[in-house]
């Protein structure tokens, strides 16, 4: 959750979570308000409550809340204004999904869901750069993408039972520019958007950029509960439906053939438009394939993108619509960025010409790599509950107490990155939630196992980050 303007004692107070600060309280209390600087649940230029309101609100002293901001304000997290109090810093508060430092040497960093590239991917690399001279004497401009690259997007929706026309598809530079290119076609400021919560943290800070209001539908015992999204929808009307039916990001979710149907149905009922994530919607590890949620609606928008299934560094990334809205997001796409690259497009369209020989490889190296996580990560912690997902690329964990905020806080100085559990949120929560990546080899993810496993034995030791560099959560 964002805080716009300004945070009241209460609402800060809930992002700071229950869990008692550590002696000196004005060092814990100026790190976890760091925190959610960093990952940005607290917004720049966000004034924060007066010291007496905030010591009032969390039962401390107001000598303590005046030496945590001191801290805050010298360190460069906030800044005091007069007439305004303490209002975050711009230069400090920057969305960590947008804005990352390099990972220093030896830290490793779990915030991403992404691995190395397979070799299908560097072999169409080394294929794509011998085909491209023919385009370098073309513009490069290609609004909509390379013809050839949206042959096989549509090609590869019909092999999954959803036949699709090339014209249907929009190329874009990433599965983030795809949906911020669908908020700008069809979002009008202040109007609201369900979504998943929780959800990508991505989508959450793309929606309020666009001057979207987030509608939270809280995911219960791993899924959808369409009676009580039903019940949202009447006392918000949205105009979108952002939703991830396939893995979800972060729960792993996968939403059954049946409830697909009957969310196209009631969406469509009330005018809602969804535009469904399928980022991670081929990395089938086990159980069932559900048909593609579009099969269940022609109105629907899907996001496709390159970096989940195949690379991170491949950054391309598609929009699927209507054939009445292509025009549109055509246009919306060249005010965005113009067009995509046109080497990773033909490098795209070189790993489409057969996908199958690079998903099973990609679905076999993660099946191992969360099985191992996963049985690792049990014994470990056997307090921790896990939910292991039929696809996707992340655990989902349950902590015995409200403190996510504070392990990934412990675990920094422990030279391991995490992104607490609040990220994933709109409206709070999540304090008992943390995302694992199975995205690394076993080697590593041990390694990071040992830290996040010592992190957990002195996470309620007070102290100060052990840095100020900006995290990347994919």
């Amino acid at each position: 959750m964002v805080v716009a303007s300004r945070v009241s004692a209460q609402q800060l107070s809930r992002l700071l979570g229950t869990q008692p600060l550590s002696h000196p309280r004005y060092e814990d209390l100026a790190a976890r308000i760091r925190m959610l600087l960093v990952d940005g649940r607290l917004a720049a230029s966000t004034r924060l409550p007066s010291e007496r309101s905030l010591a009032d609100a969390l039962g401390l002293s107001r000598t303590t809340v005046a030496s945590a901001y001191a801290r805050l304000r010298d360190a460069g997290f906030v800044d005091a204004r007069r007439g305004s109090g303490h209002v975050t810093s711009v230069h400090a508060t920057l969305p960590s999904t947008m804005v990352a430092s390099p990972i220093p040497d030896g830290v490793i960093g779990f915030t991403f869901a992404a691995g190395a590239a397979p070799p299908e991917v560097a072999a169409a690399y080394g294929r794509a750069g011998e085909r491209i001279g023919p385009l370098l004497t073309g513009s490069g401009y290609l609004p909509e993408g390379l013809p050839e690259l949206r042959a096989r997007i549509a090609d590869r929706y019909a092999a999954r039972g959803l036949p699709t026309s090339p014209d249907q598809i929009v190329v874009t530079s990433g599965a983030v520019a795809a949906f911020n290119t669908v908020l700008r076609t069809l979002l009008n400021t202040g109007d609201r958007v369900l979504c998943e919560s929780p959800t990508y943290p991505g989508a959450v800070d793309a929606t309020q950029r666009a001057g979207g209001r987030l509608v939270p539908l809280p995911l219960v015992d791993g899924g959808w509960d369409l009676t009580r999204l039903e019940m949202i929808i009447r006392q918000s009307a949205p105009r979108l439906a952002y939703l991830m039916p396939d893995y979800q990001n972060p729960t792993g979710a996968l939403m059954a053939g049946a409830d697909r149907a009957a969310l196209a149905r009631l969406l469509h009922r009330y005018g809602v438009t969804p535009v469904i994530d399928e980022t991670t919607a081929e990395l089938r590890l086990t159980g069932p394939e559900e048909a593609p949620y579009a099969a269940h609606s022609s109105e629907a928008i899907t996001i496709g993108s390159a970096s989940k299934a195949y690379w991170g560094g491949l950054r391309i990334g598609w929009i699927r619509a209507p054939r009445d809205l292509v025009r549109p997001l055509i246009e919306q796409r060249a005010i965005l960025d113009l067009a995509s690259p046109v080497f990773e497009q033909l490098v795209l369209a070189e790993v489409l010409r057969d996908p199958e020989s690079v998903l099973a490889g990609q679905r076999q190296r993660l099946l191992v790599q969360r099985d191992r996580l996963a049985a690792v990560v049990a014994a470990r912690f056997p307090q921790w509950r896990l939910q292991v997902p039929a696809g996707g690329l992340v655990l989902w964990a349950e902590l015995p107490t409200e403190s996510s905020t504070r392990l990934a806080m412990a675990a920094e100085r422990h030279g391991l990155l995490l992104t607490p559990g609040p990220r994933f949120f709109v409206g709070g929560g999540g304090e008992r939630q943390l995302r694992l990546p199975y995205t690394q080899p076993p080697p590593l993810a041990d390694q990071a196992v040992d830290r996040l496993a010592a992190a957990w034995a002195d996470q309620l030791t007070a102290g100060r980050p052990a840095s100020s560099w900006l995290t990347l959560t994919a």
